[in-house]
């Protein structure tokens, strides 16, 4: 059997001593794989992610790219290493324009600017036809759009999203949805935390329920959306209007 492309193991994180918010969260992700993580807030979801992207303190456990242990590195190397991560949160330099903010997704190896602006702006034509235009001055939904695209200068193989539909209408929400499953097609690996559980279960090869820092449930997407403990306990009536 194939080792999984990215392996979080036994994973004990948080961000002050002595509080624990992962309590031995596991995950693994294969080659061309989109993997959503759910649950209630607070349940660890964004510090998981965090945690595999060098951003929270990794207690014990490892994490694995590939099967070299890449616990504890610093973002710089991650993205060097082929891992592409979008916060939920300031992801864009508002000052800056959309070409700008572009531009800093390659600051790693400048000379791959221009053949990725071009790869990214197929992706993404309106970041194109408005590259002149200041971030500050974009929707939430475009902003999103830019956050993407900017993770996905450096041409990774792994994509870490945290809450991408967080704060957007629900016909923005349906966008990005759509252009995560675009850039899951091209081949980039995906992790996405989601609030909106239900549509990312939709969309995801496989999905983890967290709660209170560990693995409640673990299944394909339409497992879970459709298992009645976990429409139940994590996903409530939106669920069941999904599944009917």
């Amino acid at each position: 059997m194939t080792e999984p492309l990215l392996i979080a193991d036994s994973l004990i994180a948080g961000y002050v001593p002595g509080v624990n918010i992962l309590n031995g969260c596991n995950l693994d992700l294969a080659e061309g794989e989109l993997v959503g993580i759910v649950g209630p807030n607070g349940a660890g979801k964004s510090t998981l992610l965090k945690a595999m992207f060098g951003l929270v303190n990794v207690r014990e456990g490892a994490v694995r790219l590939r099967g070299e242990d890449i616990t504890g590195l610093k973002a710089h190397s991650l993205v060097s290493k082929g891992i592409g991560y979008v916060p939920q949160n300031n992801n864009v330099f508002p000052s800056l324009t959309i070409e700008e903010n572009l531009e800093m997704g390659t600051y790693l190896e400048p000379k791959k600017f221009s053949g990725r602006f071009d790869v990214v702006g197929e992706m993404f034509p309106r970041l194109v036809e408005r590259r002149e235009q200041k971030a500050g001055s974009l929707s939430g939904g475009e902003r999103q759009m830019l956050a993407m695209g900017r993770a996905l200068m450096m041409d990774p193989s792994v994509l870490f999203l945290d809450e991408p539909s967080a704060g957007l209408s629900p016909l923005l929400q349906d966008e990005v949805f759509v252009r995560c499953k675009q850039i899951n097609s091209a081949g980039v690996s995906i992790v996405m935390v989601e609030q909106n559980a239900s549509r990312c279960l939709q969309i995801c090869d496989r999905g983890y329920v967290l709660d209170q820092g560990r693995n409640a449930y673990t299944g394909s997407g339409r497992e879970l959306l459709t298992d009645p403990k976990v429409i139940e306990l994590y996903l409530g009536t939106l669920a069941k209007s999904h599944t009917d």
